[in-house]
């Protein structure tokens, strides 16, 4: 016996301690999911493909786990890689798979975050829908504590205002968040604020505000390795110059925001920098260069059009598709919703069944136990019947004897009292006359004494032997 408790004792720790390893393990790869996402995340402005890369990684490990959060992270950081790299299609079918993840752990905080992403994807396009994207998103974060993510919704209802050419609107909206971000220490953010107020000063024609804002947002990008703020900086600068006239100083920018565009190679910008380029010749009269890069930027510009045009088309279909999936996989979950409820009805009501099968049981049980004692108490209440009856029996035989003893005494009290009335009548008559002789004086004294002493002799005679006639029913009064 002793030998078998010391086996299961070994076993348990064993299993504990597996146990313990494989906790010990699935936190550390999930911990590699949160490192590869925040390491993603960090390159998307360096490196979008380095983004997509990290994501993907993390994507495959949090499938293995079935980290459902880590799913839902990874998928959205893939898509704002795919975003800075203009493949909106591929962005769209990302954020709208990891939002259907964030929604089955009903992540608010991370939802909100997905419909910043996709608001963002509006942004040259549709402001009406980038502005319902960026609001529902501010909804949510009203419900959750997290200013960064406020912040960042602040700066992209800017970018939405800009876009509609409501200058003094998106001012509004950037100076919000370049206070929340200040706050936090957000540098990374604040170069991005910087460059935001700086293009909007810029466009409200206020040059020497916009030129400090874009210089001191180019030389914070440059210090971080942002290249995505450093080349759309300069894109800005340039054009501020070249209203200045300071063409010397625009061309230096643009050489510089094009090599950024390139390293990115983000076809977007490097048409954008070719326009620019553009503006500046044709601003020397260097006519034939403008010429060149005119046409450069008609042949970009097709290009980019027909790829933009098959771009909206694919986010569509593939929103078409998403939302079908969607719609499937609500209606799956909805079925399995109904199946569970359905088992745990049919087993309530089994258990329901079970219960009232055994308290049937119990009950019968319990009946023929009470019954047992019935019949023993019927028969112990017939015996005590029997009993009674006979000692009422008895009774009543005690009761006719009293009752004719009774009856005699009665009887004899009845004649005793009437011959006692006759007897003892007499005795008194007497003495009251001898009274009243001897107030009369007709009698001496001493004779109506001892006459008086015979009368009371002989009343006190006749009570005795009615007592003794009264107490012995041999007797007869007569």
């Amino acid at each position: 016996m002793y030998k078998v408790f010391t086996l299961f004792v070994y076993l348990l720790v064993g299993c504990s301690v597996c146990a313990k390893g494989s906790v010990d393990v699935a936190l550390k790869d999930t911990s590699e999911v949160i490192k590869l996402n925040k390491q993603a995340y960090d390159n998307r402005y360096t490196s979008p493909e380095q983004t997509i890369a990290d994501a993907t990684k993390a994507l495959s490990i949090a499938e293995k786990l079935q980290y459902t959060r880590g799913i839902g992270e990874s998928y959205r950081i893939m898509g704002i890689g795919n975003y800075y790299l203009n493949q909106a299609g591929a962005a769209i079918n990302n954020y709208l798979k990891s939002l259907e993840f964030f929604k089955k752990t009903g992540d608010l905080r991370s939802q909100a975050k997905v419909l910043n992403n996709i608001g963002n994807l509006y942004l040259d396009n549709d402001y009406g829908k980038a502005l319902e994207y960026l609001k529902s998103a501010l909804s949510l974060t009203q419900k959750v504590y997290d200013p960064g993510l406020k912040a960042s919704l602040y700066m992209n209802i800017g970018n939405v205002y800009y876009r509609k050419k409501s200058f003094s609107q998106a001012l509004i909206y950037y100076d919000k968040s370049n206070v929340i971000f200040s706050s936090l220490g957000d540098s990374i953010n604040l170069v991005q604020c910087l460059q935001n107020r700086g293009v909007i000063y810029y466009n409200l024609h206020q040059y020497d505000i916009a030129e400090k804002l874009l210089l001191a947002a180019n030389k914070a990008g440059k210090e971080r390795d942002l290249n995505k703020p450093v080349a759309s900086t300069n894109l800005t600068l340039a054009a501020l110059y070249i209203v200045q006239n300071k063409f010397d100083a625009a061309e230096g920018i643009v050489q510089e925001g094009l090599a950024y565009a390139r390293a990115l190679k983000d076809e977007k910008l490097t048409t954008d920098y070719n326009y620019t380029i553009y503006q500046l010749e044709s601003k020397r009269k260097n006519f034939e260069r403008a010429l060149y890069y005119l046409q450069l930027i008609w042949k970009q510009d097709s290009t980019v059009h027909t790829s933009n045009e098959s771009t909206q088309i694919n986010m569509l279909q593939e929103q078409f598709k998403q939302q079908a999936k969607q719609r499937e996989n609500e209606l799956t979950i909805q079925r399995q919703q109904n199946d569970r409820i359905k088992f745990w009805a049919v087993t309530v009501v089994a258990g329901l069944l079970l219960v009232v099968i055994a308290l049937l049981i119990s009950n019968v049980k319990r009946k023929t136990v009470t019954n047992l004692k019935l019949t023993d108490l019927n028969e112990e209440v017939s015996r005590q019947k029997d009993n009674l009856d006979r000692v009422n029996h008895h009774l009543e035989e005690i009761i006719n004897e009293r009752t004719k003893d009774l009856q005699i005494k009665n009887k004899k009290l009845s004649e005793y009292s009437s011959y006692l009335s006759h007897q003892i009548r007499g005795p008194i008559a007497t003495l009251r006359g001898l009274m009243n002789l001897e107030k009369e004086g007709l009698v001496d004294e001493k004779e109506c004494i001892n006459m008086m002493d015979k009368c009371v002799s002989d009343i006190d005679q006749k009570i005795i032997e009615m007592s003794e006639m009264l107490n012995d029913t041999s007797k007869s009064a007569f």
